[in-house]
């Protein structure tokens, strides 16, 4: 890959499934993987509902969080097709909003782990010694914990709310992105092109920024694709457990939360509607990831 060209390998990848694929490219890859090529239309249909939720249910209040305590634990109908919950709100109106502040936090966290990972992953590969050992032993410190028992920490220590939540998470995913980052930049530090450019006197700053990072973005894009999926379901067991975004904002983890409480009186539909879409929207991020990978990895394509 060129290192003149990071503009165009990203809108390459943001181009998947749509743009038109010539043989043997990754994009002809994807397409070929129809269960992948599915899942990123499921994607696309869950960040469409989440843009426009204010506009596809009647009760865009209640999705808001605004009772109605006159409708209190209506079963499934063709008012209200998912249902009311304890007081009263419409479930599809609830899950709607819901898929915005789970999917705003999924992309925060893979985003805020891809930059704090690449970026110290880039200065560790390419400068090596102290630095490199200082940066990969924090990274081991960090990596020594369970992801989701770091995150719980964390979280208990900060104010329970959406941008709070997303640090925590993002804090503790950060070094799988600088271990691939670091590896990677080990071996192009390496290439004749980026000694080329240092005995010409080019900066180290401005030879991380302009043949390291754009060498390196691919498998960063392509480990976040695979990362949204559990970012979405940390985020859902952070708010489950009251540490994540708190009511009357919707989200799915609380939403599944309060129907646990439903279950034994028999209504089952609280929980049930925000748990389907948790697992819908999860497993559509994990099979695009792998169909990502797949298309873009030429020793899985041969396989």
């Amino acid at each position: 890959m060129s290192t003149s060209q990071p503009a165009t390998l990203v809108n390459r990848w943001l181009g998947f499934g749509f743009m038109k694929a010539e043989p043997g490219s990754a994009n002809w890859y994807f397409r070929r993987d129809k269960l992948a090529v599915v899942c990123l239309f499921v994607i696309v249909f869950m960040v469409l509902i989440a843009i426009f939720a204010p506009f596809l249910t009647p009760y865009p209040e209640q999705g808001l969080g605004d009772p109605n305590l006159t409708e209190k634990f209506l079963a499934p109908s063709r008012v209200h097709p998912f249902g009311t919950d304890d007081i009263g709100r419409d479930i599809l109106a609830r899950v709607m909003f819901g898929a915005r502040t789970s999917l705003i936090a999924s992309f925060a966290i893979v985003i805020a782990a891809m930059i704090i990972g690449t970026a110290l992953g880039a200065i560790a590969g390419y400068f090596g010694g102290w630095i490199d050992e200082a940066i990969m032993r924090v990274t081991d410190i960090f990596l020594a914990f369970p992801p989701l028992l770091l995150a719980i920490t964390i979280a208990t220590v900060l104010e329970p709310n959406l941008r709070n939540s997303v640090i925590a998470v993002a804090a503790t995913w950060w070094p799988w992105y600088t271990r691939i980052v670091r590896a990677q930049a080990v071996s192009i530090r390496e290439r004749n092109f980026v000694r080329a450019a240092r005995s010409m006197g080019v900066s180290n700053w401005a030879i991380i920024r302009r043949h390291i990072l754009p060498n390196v973005l691919n498998p960063v894009l392509v480990q976040g694709t695979l990362d949204l999926g559990s970012a979405l379901l940390t985020m859902a067991g952070l708010s489950f457990l009251g540490l994540g975004i708190q009511p009357p904002t919707a989200d799915w983890g609380v939403m599944v939360n309060d129907g646990r409480n439903h279950i034994q009186s028999g209504r089952w539909w609280i929980g049930l509607f925000p748990g389907l879409a948790i697992f819908v929207t999860t497993l559509a991020f994990n099979l695009l990831g792998d169909g990502v990978q797949t298309a873009t990895d030429p020793r899985i394509r041969s396989v």
